[in-house]
């Protein structure tokens, strides 16, 4: 399945069979070097907070998974980010942040289940990804530092609540990376670091389907 330039998809994260959050992105390129995708500020989103509306890192894990779950409709507020999944399903995707003039300040490796591509009748499309929390933060000058460690090893601690099971899978994915990272190979080689949206790119919307069953 490809995806076509400028089409909007839903950018998805899946927990235990839930939506964490959802997040309407246009299409940049579908090619051999990956599926690359822009997230506008702006950009309405949805994301999974507990049943009485507050969001999960407002609290302790432990506590959150006491009080059920909702979805709440929000904004992305941040700078525009770009978002590669890379061919070969590798357990991460690498995103480019911007700042609000449009000067590259970082790259960013999520670590997370392989992004998984679905196509529904109506004309809704995306992509499933299941987050692994543990990040690297990534300076342009290759310097890099592990992210959210903290919340990575308090949410390991309830196995019987936490979506990720095996933490050496994790570092073993960020660890490869790095060694990518510090080999100033591609994508960290500056690649895409000049990106600038189309101007008559408007914002998406969440698309009717943007709740269906996940995919993975």
């Amino acid at each position: 399945m490809r995806f076509t330039p400028g089409q909007v998809i839903m950018h998805r994260n899946v927990r235990r069979g839930r939506l964490g959050w959802v997040r309407p992105a246009r299409v940049v390129s579908d090619d051999e070097r990956g599926l690359l995708v822009w997230i506008a500020r702006g950009t309405p989103v949805v994301n999974e907070v507990s049943g009485d509306g507050f969001g999960m890192r407002t609290m302790p894990f432990a506590e959150f998974v006491t009080r059920g779950t909702a979805l709440k409709e929000g904004t992305w507020n941040g700078p525009g980010v770009l978002k590669l999944h890379r061919p070969g399903d590798p357990a991460h995707s690498v995103w480019w942040f911007h700042d609000d003039e449009g000067r590259f300040t970082n790259w960013y490796v999520n670590l997370e289940l392989p992004a998984v591509r679905w196509s529904d009748e109506g004309g809704t499309s995306g992509v499933d990804v299941t987050d692994w929390d543990l990040d690297i933060v990534v300076a342009p000058d290759r310097s890099w530092r592990w992210k959210d460690e903290e919340e990575f090893l308090e949410r390991l601690a309830l196995p019987e609540h936490y979506w990720v099971p095996d933490e050496a899978t994790v570092r073993a994915e960020g660890e490869r990376v790095v060694t990518e990272i510090e080999a100033g190979m591609f994508p960290f080689d500056g690649t895409w670091t000049d990106f600038t949206p189309p101007a008559h790119w408007t914002l998406p919307s969440l698309e009717p389907g943007w709740d269906r069953p996940p995919a993975r």
